[in-house]
């Protein structure tokens, strides 16, 4: 089927619109933008320049796609979002293209849910199956892996890693990596509970990984002993168990440091 444009959608004579999309009333889209098969572009949404979106993604009224980084460096250079397929975003959202010093791509992956009011800042990458819930915020460079979750008002900070399957809890806000599998609840000063017992339990962990990650956590963030004895330890104990090679890999690569545990008050 052709795309359905209401009449009153401003489209620029660059933009590339696939067959099966859906336009609303007033909304923007501008040149340099593809949009794929069977999105939906709701009233008053702003698709800018410099834009990809895959196919069956909705975005909902008011959301700004593809706007000019905020970022003092920016000086208009051509940059990309790219949004592939499946995705959500919803009211008043706000997703930035990247940088030159960021490689010049923002780039969300498939089956993504962003809530109302939620910023993913130039040269991010965010993976799949991933939730942004209301006002979460992402600075620049940041990288959220699959299956990671933010609560309402979160905040991760500029070249943050967050691994899979992640927990960011309300209000919390992340100034290091969070390691995958792992729940962080608190401000600045706050920082890991332990793993993600209910995110595990739903993509079906057996008990005995969970039990091996458990472990995991107390040798890494409580037992004390330097970090690098306490991840050779571990490697040598669950050598079979994927993913606990999947924590101390990530935390090996980390170039910010890892969150600390949780303060006892918290």
């Amino acid at each position: 089927m052709p795309a359905e444009i209401h009449p009153t959608a401003i489209i620029a004579p660059g933009a590339e619109i696939a067959d099966n999309v859906k336009i609303g009333p007033c909304a923007v889209i501008d040149d340099n933008v593809y949009i794929g098969e069977g999105s939906v572009i709701d009233a008053f949404a702003s698709i800018k320049r410099f834009t990809r979106i895959g196919k069956n993604n909705h975005i909902h009224s008011y959301a700004s796609v593809g706007g000019e980084p905020q970022d003092l460096k920016f000086h208009g250079e051509e940059s990309w979002l790219e949004i592939g397929d499946n995705n959500t975003i919803r009211e008043f959202a706000t997703l930035s293209r990247g940088t030159e010093g960021g490689g010049g791509l923002t780039r969300i992956g498939n089956n993504n849910l962003l809530m109302a009011y939620t910023h993913v800042a130039h040269d991010c990458m965010v993976d799949n199956f991933i939730v942004m819930s209301n006002g979460a915020t992402l600075a620049g460079h940041v990288h959220l892996a699959d299956g990671v979750i933010m609560g309402g008002l979160s905040a991760v900070h500029q070249f943050c890693r967050v691994g899979k399957n992640a927990f960011l809890g309300a209000m919390s806000g992340i100034s290091q990596d969070l390691p995958p599998y792992m729940l962080c609840i608190g401000n600045r000063d706050g920082g890991v509970h332990g793993p993600n017992l209910v995110g595990l339990r739903r993509m079906k962990v057996g008990n005995e990984t969970i039990a091996a990650l458990k472990q995991a956590f107390r040798t890494i963030w409580l037992d004390g002993q330097p970090r690098q004895q306490a991840l050779d330890e571990l490697e040598n104990k669950f050598h079979n168990v994927g993913e606990v090679l999947e924590l101390i890999s990530f935390i090996r690569s980390s170039e910010r440091g890892i969150m600390p545990a949780a303060r006892s008050d918290d």
